[in-house]
């Protein structure tokens, strides 16, 4: 079961944005990644859950920042509630909906996931529908992203040999685009994202089609 810590940081200066301490793991019907998110300074900030199913598709998503929470799964496409720790009647409570096929935001929890669901051999190309949770305030946005499998390449380490794939992802509404370098279940790199620190070897949970 890997377990570490992840680094963020503006994109454009390199500003330290906080940090994600991770674990995660397979298990009989899909996957699990559980996380404690810190600012800066080191103060706990929020966390994240979520759970996918054999599918890859996302059965319960819980994430909190800042005060908001983000309750959602796949139900009917995309379905999530927003609230706030300040409303705990949940009367100024949001529900949401949309016919996309998975969550995004600043975890890379995301990204393993996405990925997962793709399942892109080598090569190949796709777009997906995603509802992206933007910080601080987990606002929802719904955006189109481009993913491509640009290769796979296979690296020696004491527990075996590794393969890493490297995706090439962009906002097409926007035209941003970067390289996510994934090895299983990890994030190893990605745009404003670095891994820090890893316990563990990673699980092979990013399948792609034979």
């Amino acid at each position: 079961m890997p377990s570490g810590r992840y680094s963020f940081y503006d994109t454009h200066d390199h500003t330290p944005l906080g940090e994600e301490r991770f674990s995660c793991a397979p298990g009989p019907s899909g996957w699990r990644y559980t996380a404690q998110t810190f600012t800066p300074d080191g103060t706990p900030d929020g966390s994240v859950d979520l759970t996918l199913d054999s599918l890859a598709r996302p059965l319960r998503l819980e994430l909190r920042a800042a005060g908001w929470l983000i309750r959602g799964g796949a139900l009917d496409g995309l379905t999530w509630v927003r609230s706030h720790r300040d409303d705990p009647e949940g009367l100024q409570a949001r529900e949401g909906n949309d016919r996309a096929h998975t969550f995004a935001g600043r975890s890379p929890s995301f990204l393993i996931a996405t990925a997962r669901l793709l399942r892109l051999t080598e090569g190949a190309s796709t777009r997906v529908r995603v509802v992206a949770f933007t910080d601080p305030v987990l606002a929802p946005r719904t955006l189109d992203q481009g993913w491509t499998l640009e290769g796979i390449e296979t690296h020696p380490t004491d527990s075996g040999p590794l393969q890493v794939e490297r995706y090439r992802v962009a906002d097409l509404e926007t035209g941003d685009e970067g390289l996510v370098h994934l090895a299983g279940d990890v994030v190893l790199a990605a745009p404003g994202i670095e891994l820090e620190q890893l316990e563990n070897p990673p699980s092979r949970t990013v399948d792609r089609a034979d």
